[in-house]
């Protein structure tokens, strides 16, 4: 869903009036649906620290999005659409509190400096980013080593290890002899026992050993000199067979079944650990990203309409498809011939450029709170 923050203002105009005439025009119309964004009597300052302010409000917002779809992407991950659709903010859907905000006195105070303010939620939600990496490693590690055992354990044979699939007593191995263990096609197998012996010589007649076998392959030992050994590898590469030699693992390396199911239920719990943690700091994310939106919408209201503050700040839903109609309305109404245009995200580009569709002759910035894969 898309959203629009907006300021509108009248010449000699009460902010009900802009309140009653926005209604009249968009909703009315049904070019799309306005909430009241009542904004606190923050502290303004000075002239040049509000466009000092300016600029970071700008670099703020934008990592502060950043970090909201880095946690909604985790919890997708994690939980899939689902559980995106279970996220709150301050026990809302997100959209339910966009359209019913309400400045959080407590946490920010309305009389603080500006500056102050927007440090603090910036060290916020920094903090949210930081915990995010350690914990999304912690889980990405595990699950790795999850998905290495898995794969070891029940990938093509193609693919496996030699060791998981060979007990130590099928393995001879002395001054002069050696078993190595080969990956055959299920369609190669009898081309294979009719000439494994004349591959080349010192091969040990009737030495090859059925192993193990899948859909598609099968592994069979064979044993022979070790003189021959690089011999014996070049020829059965020239018939398109896979060659392995069987290594020990270390002690201690391979995992037990039992060790390998709990490494199963430690994913599962540190799974559901960061999903109920991501759910939480998108909540306080989300929040520090939209009262930084604010602050923005009232710094740059203030530095296109003076003081003392007078404008209408809204929160608008435009219809669907209705977004040109929309704006074209909302400039014909509240534009009064201004010389100055606002980009989408709040920046003042001077005069003259109102042919430009993404230009606005009042105070816009655009939330979205669809999932940015």
């Amino acid at each position: 869903m898309v959203y629009w923050l907006v300021s509108l203002q009248l010449p000699n105009k009460r902010k009900d009036a802009c309140w009653e005439l926005l209604q009249e025009k968009t909703s009315a119309a049904a070019l799309g649906s306005n909430y009241k964004l009542e904004i606190p009597d923050l502290r303004v300052g000075t002239l040049d620290s509000l466009m000092a302010l300016s600029d970071e409000l700008s670099r703020t917002s934008t990592m502060m999005e950043a970090v909201v779809n880095k946690v909604k992407r985790q919890v997708n991950d994690a939980a899939g659409a689902k559980g995106l659709v279970g996220l709150k903010v301050e026990g809302m859907s997100t959209e339910s509190y966009v359209q019913r905000f309400k400045w959080d006195e407590a946490k920010f105070p309305a009389r603080r400096p500006l500056k102050e303010t927007v440090d603090r939620m910036q060290e916020l939600v920094s903090r949210i980013e930081d915990d995010l990496k350690v914990k999304a490693s912690e889980y990405n590690n595990l699950k790795s080593q999850l998905n290495q055992i898995t794969r070891k354990a029940q990938g093509s044979l193609a693919v496996r290890d030699v060791s998981t699939l060979v007990k130590p007593a099928q393995v001879i191995d002395t001054e002069h002899l050696t078993t190595l263990f080969v990956i055959i096609s299920k369609f190669s197998l009898k081309e294979w026992e009719e000439g494994y012996e004349k591959m080349c010589n010192y091969v040990v007649p009737r030495s090859s050993t059925h192993i193990a076998e899948d859909n598609d392959y099968s592994v069979v030992s064979v044993m022979l000199f070790k003189r021959v050994l690089d011999d014996f590898k070049a020829a059965a590469r020239s018939k398109g067979y896979q060659v392995r030699e069987y290594h020990a693992p270390a002690e201690g390396a391979e995992l037990t079944t039992a060790q390998a199911e709990q490494l199963k239920k430690d994913v599962e719990q540190k799974k559901n650990a960061l999903e109920q943690w991501c759910k939480t700091a998108y909540g306080e994310a989300f929040s520090c990203y939209m009262h930084v939106l604010v602050v923005r919408l009232f710094v740059e209201s203030i530095l296109r309409y003076g003081l003392p503050p007078s404008f209408q700040a809204a929160v608008v839903r435009p219809q669907e498809k209705s977004e040109t109609r929309l704006r074209l309305e909302l400039e014909t109404t509240f534009g009064g011939g201004k010389a100055h245009y606002w980009k989408d995200d709040g920046s003042n580009l001077g005069a003259g450029l109102a042919g430009d569709t993404e230009l606005h002759p009042y105070v816009s910035l655009t939330l979205s709170t669809d999932y940015n894969a």
